[in-house]
């Protein structure tokens, strides 16, 4: 391709290529890929019919709206719940990117199973993590670590306007003796049937506020009799194998000691755990769209040439994996934003959330154009791209994920607009790089406080490197070029949202604020590419390489509706010749770049 030969791009601000002699090498990353690589092992070739854990055997309990029986098991006797303990209580979780990438195996087969099993216990188990006391944290690593997956279950607080998963809430009334009494229903909650423990987000005041809610920790075996009912599992719109039940309180009195925290905390807590939620989405989901984008490569190479996919399919498939790699880098870059920026985290979050289920749903009906009447191909060996298309909203929350996501973003644009913008230093290079060491996650220490945008300074830092390359070639020309155009729509954006009302209120009325926000969110996708770009330092691979974050930044440009110029030569086409490369030796569509089954 014109302009290949790649320069060496100084690292960013704070990089580290190399451990100090002497320092004992982190081996997160290490393990996390030995984790994945035996899970994904364990679970077996997708593919073959004979497969108990395969399409075949998923698909079949999905269209029975059956839980996989076989492969919850599986997943329980390997002790996989213990991703969702922290490793001072007897378990495995520690770093938040680690733990996306053991989990992608289940997601890449089956979005539904990756939340019925696992990964909505830990969104439960969030607030006790942040703030319950030893007891409490003790005996929920317990509960999740014997009873797997599906041991813990949270009752979310109610959102305003929200959908079936989000309305509807429940009261607690402290009593004389400390204790509180339990009211409310809340008819879709995820495994509600079968947990062993329940965190209930409950109204405790009778005025809304910041304060109006607290959380409780719940031994589903211990309430008193007639407290609780456990309601019918009722239908959903995806995710048929998954287990969504309701759940009813009426006059259920708790002791004191099932209070997490302080009496009014749950919406700060809600706020500061939930950004490890907002990661963690789209960190694992990405890997359904992984085996979509299978899919359509297996439909439009089998039986070509050379294996070679019709031109009017090459470009759809190039774009949507250049979207992949965007949406793992944002999401990714979040992940490890959550241990080494805890005070800031919620930005990235937030952004991610907001962006990259969109997109992976653009990207679904890009594909369909590709995969034609196999997109309608119950079988099991193209049945699964129908589920996704199921199972994505469900995953994303639809409307009310992406309203909360807008609510924690349109209040601080104004302030990230006059105070951070354009001012803010890099952030350390170690954000941006997928196998250096970052901190446990210490849910304690996540907060809403930092002011800091540093993606954005990431953003104007890799313009700025970039600039002395326009003179090495067409692609490079280009890639600096469509850098400055980003860091000057900053500048348009900076000046918009230093012009908001000081009324939040009046801000988050605002239709075009909501526009500002969405905006804003693919800027951050934007820098993440560039930042994960950077990260690799020069190494000869192809995430080190400019033509993936060249395509992925025209694409994310003109969705923003950035003036985009036609890609160099042979940029689209190095991008799909890794996309076909990477099928056929099987091999994950993500920057991880791994081996998988099938």
């Amino acid at each position: 391709m014109t302009g290949t030969v790649t320069p060496r791009v100084p690292a960013a601000a704070g990089a580290v290529p190399h451990a100090p002699a002497g320092r004992v090498a982190d081996t997160a990353p290490l393990d996390g890929a030995r984790r994945a690589a035996r899970t994904e092992r364990l679970l077996g070739d997708p593919a073959d019919p004979r497969n108990p854990h395969g399409y075949r055997a998923l698909l079949d309990a999905d269209d029975r709206r059956r839980i996989p029986e076989a492969t919850e098991k599986l997943l329980t006797d390997t002790g996989l719940a213990a991703e969702f303990v922290p490793r001072e209580l007897g378990g495995r979780l520690a770093r938040p990117d680690v733990l996306a990438r053991v989990l992608r195996p289940l997601f890449r087969r089956d979005v539904g199973l990756g939340f019925g099993y696992g990964v909505t216990s830990l969104f439960a188990a969030s607030a006790v993590w942040a703030a319950g006391d030893d007891a409490q944290r003790a005996r929920t690593a317990r509960t999740l670590l014997d009873a797997g997956g599906g041991g813990v279950a949270i009752l979310h607080h109610e959102f305003a306007h929200a959908n079936a998963h989000m309305r509807d809430g429940f009261t607690a009334r402290s009593t004389p003796g400390g204790g509180f009494v339990l009211g409310g229903r809340k008819d879709v909650v995820v495994n509600a049937d079968r947990a062993r423990a329940f965190v209930m987000y409950a109204r405790t005041a009778a005025s809304d506020g910041p304060e109006s809610h607290s959380v409780l920790l719940l031994d589903g075996e211990r309430l008193p009799p007639g407290g609780m009912r456990r309601l019918q599992r009722i239908p959903t719109a995806g995710m048929w194998g998954s287990r969504f039940s309701g759940v009813e309180f009426t006059d259920c009195q708790v002791p004191a000691d099932t209070l997490v925290g302080e009496v009014g905390e749950g919406v700060s807590l809600a706020l500061r755990t939930f950004m490890v939620n907002r990661c963690l989405i789209p960190g694992t989901v990405v890997a359904g769209a992984d085996s979509a984008l299978r899919l359509a490569v297996r439909a439009a190479t089998t039986g070509r040439t050379a294996g070679q996919p019709a031109r009017r399919h090459e470009r759809v498939l190039a774009g949507v994996f250049a979207d992949l790699l965007a949406c793992d880098s944002m999401a990714v870059t979040g992940l490890r934003a959550l241990s080494l920026l805890p005070d800031s985290a919620h930005l990235m979050a937030a952004a991610a959330k907001l962006t990259v289920p969109d997109l992976l749903r653009e990207n679904l009906e890009e594909l369909a154009t590709v995969l034609g009447y196999h997109g309608y191909d119950r079988s099991p060996l193209y049945g699964g791209f129908q589920k996704l298309v199921r199972d994505l909203p469900l995953a994303g929350l639809g409307h009310t994920g992406s309203a909360a996501c807008q609510a924690v973003l349109i209040p601080r644009l104004r302030t990230l607009a006059r105070t951070s913008w354009l001012r803010t230093e890099e952030p350390t290079a170690r954000l941006f790089q997928l196998s250096a060491p970052v901190p446990a996650l210490d849910y304690r220490r996540l907060s809403l406080s930092g002011t800091d945008d540093a993606l954005t300074a990431a953003l104007v830092g890799a313009c700025e490197r970039l600039a002395p390359l326009r003179s090495a070639g067409p692609v490079w020309s280009a890639l600096a070029g469509l850098a400055d155009t980003f860091v000057q729509e900053l500048r348009a954006l900076r000046e918009q949202c230093a012009a908001f009302p000081d009324s939040v209120h009046a801000t988050l009325t605002d239709s075009r604020a909501c526009a500002l926000a969405d905006r804003y969110a693919l800027m951050l996708a934007a820098a993440a590419c560039l930042g994960v770009w950077e990260g690799q330092d020069g190494m000869d691979t192809f995430l080190g390489q400019p033509a993936w974050v060249l395509l992925a930044l025209s694409r994310i440009g003109r969705r923003i509706g950035l003036p985009v110029p036609e890609l160099p030569d042979g940029v689209a086409e190095s991008v799909l010749s890794e996309v076909l490369l990477r099928f056929r030796e099987g091999r994950s569509f993500d920057v991880y770049d791994e081996r998988i089954s099938g």
